[in-house]
């Protein structure tokens, strides 16, 4: 039996290099088995594009998440994904022979890749076509060639800086500030915006955005100081983040216009990162209350306070809504509020409530850093007692008024469920423990108290 024509082989290596990493190492299980000279000459070449991948990951390591949108949609110098594979092609068919080397020891492979990337920013200049089509984002292509061959320039400095992002990133003693201090330099003395460049590439390969303020904090000995940032092109990153935070503030404000309806995890996302650039400015920056930084990040602070607080009203009102209370007469005239026990244990009402309590849960450490620990305390508090008593008011109705047991013990659950929600979760184990003994006095509702 033959093996792959060339037609097939061209065409089988154009759409392995279509391929994202997930799919070869599925391609890659799938085809591990299979008998044939077919499989293996197909074996044989995801093995070698896995591999050409690998030096390419190694090559461009510096500049690799460039190739990519940033997560969290913060702005930054990235590159069409299509740029990358064609810019390996042509700066890794330069000089084949060294190729080899990137398998080998860090030395090695260093002093290759660095060649490698030399090559590749003058490819970018020399041969943009190649690497960089006409038709390609052409709205940005002069300014994306530029930017690429700087970043390429910088690589080397880039990738030892690297390694030592954690460091910077923790408590870096005096040598550690110095040598990403000497970093800074030298790379301001290869372009003129070159620090720039650097931070700008460390700032692709964080995760979480804000981290990127305790690297510029330490690229100099002024650089803590908002009066320098401000002025210099390093206060670009700080501008990136406020802008992202009141970006997000708006989202959270239409939410809450819109009547807080639909999936809240964006909500939550929202919230939390807000709350987290915020902590980390106080950390890093001591903002001028009535510099642009300082009005920006009260303006936003007291945005999300006035939402918050807003928030837990609606909270304790869908609390109401989905676990009701209605007036009953206990003797003669007199009446008292009691839970209303034909109340749906499931429906919209209790999903709204579900939500909401859910999103009080997560919001202890943002409701500090936004100034409303004291609304949220107080609801908490309401909840807690409100909840116990509606749970302990069911309980007398089921053993002494002989209320549907089974249909009370869930809506007790219900009343427990918010409880952990909300973190009161002694509160919650109390009622589970009061709702499983009255479930175990009455038999058939033992289902209900698995449930609570």
């Amino acid at each position: 039996m033959s093996g792959l024509s060339t037609a097939h082989s061209v065409a089988l290596a154009a759409l392995l290099a279509r391929c994202s990493e997930a799919m070869l190492k599925s391609v890659s299980s799938t085809v591990a088995g299979l008998p044939g000279e077919k499989a293996i000459d197909m074996r044989r070449m995801l093995a070698e594009e896995m591999a050409d991948r690998r030096r390419r990951a190694l090559a461009f390591e510096p500049i690799l998440p460039m190739f990519r949108v940033r997560g969290d949609g913060i702005p930054a110098t990235t590159f069409p994904a299509e740029v990358l594979p064609r810019l390996w092609k042509v700066a890794s068919g330069r000089e084949p022979q060294l190729l080899p080397r990137l398998d080998e020891d860090e030395g090695g492979r260093v002093i290759v890749a660095n060649r490698i990337c030399q090559a590749a920013a003058s490819i970018v200049r020399d041969q943009p076509d190649l690497v960089w089509p006409a038709g390609l984002r052409p709205e940005v292509r002069d300014k994306g060639l530029e930017d690429l061959a700087i970043s390429l320039d910088l690589s080397h400095l880039a990738r030892r800086a690297l390694p030592l992002i954690e460091v910077w990133l923790k408590r870096p003693d005096g040598d550690q500030l110095a040598e990403l201090r000497l970093m800074v330099k030298d790379c301001a003395e290869i372009h003129a915006d070159g620090a720039w460049r650097l931070v700008e590439i460390l700032f692709a390969h964080l995760e979480d955005a804000v981290l990127i303020l305790r690297i510029l904090t330490r690229t100099s000995g002024a650089a803590d100081q908002v009066g320098f940032l401000s002025v210099s092109e390093m206060g670009d990153f700080v501008e990136r983040l406020l802008n992202g935070v009141s970006q997000r503030v708006e989202r959270l404000t239409a939410w809450a216009a819109e009547g807080g309806q639909g999936d809240i995890a964006p909500v939550m996302v929202d919230l939390d990162w807000c709350a987290n650039v915020l902590a980390e400015l106080d950390v890093t920056l001591t903002l001028e209350p009535d510099s642009p930084w300082g009005i920006s990040v009260r303006e936003s602070r007291l945005t999300v306070a006035t939402w918050m607080s807003r928030l837990y009203r609606k909270a304790a009102k869908a609390v109401d809504a989905a676990l009701p209370l209605v007036r009953v007469q206990t003797s003669g005239r007199m009446t008292r509020m009691a839970p209303d026990l034909a109340a749906p244990a499931r429906g919209e009402a209790a999903e709204k409530a579900f939500a909401l309590m859910k999103l009080v849960g997560v919001t202890r450490r943002a409701a500090s850093t936004f100034g409303a620990e004291g609304d949220r305390k107080t609801l908490i508090d309401e909840l807690v007692e409100r909840l116990t008593s509606y749970a302990d008011q069911i309980l007398s109705s089921i053993n002494e008024e002989g209320a549907d047991r089974t249909h009370g013990l869930a809506l007790i659950a219900v009343a427990a469920r918010y409880l952990e929600l909300i973190e009161a979760r002694d509160a919650a184990r109390t009622v589970r423990r009061r709702a499983a003994a009255a479930a175990g006095n009455g038999g058939p509702a033992g289902a209900s108290s698995q449930a609570a």
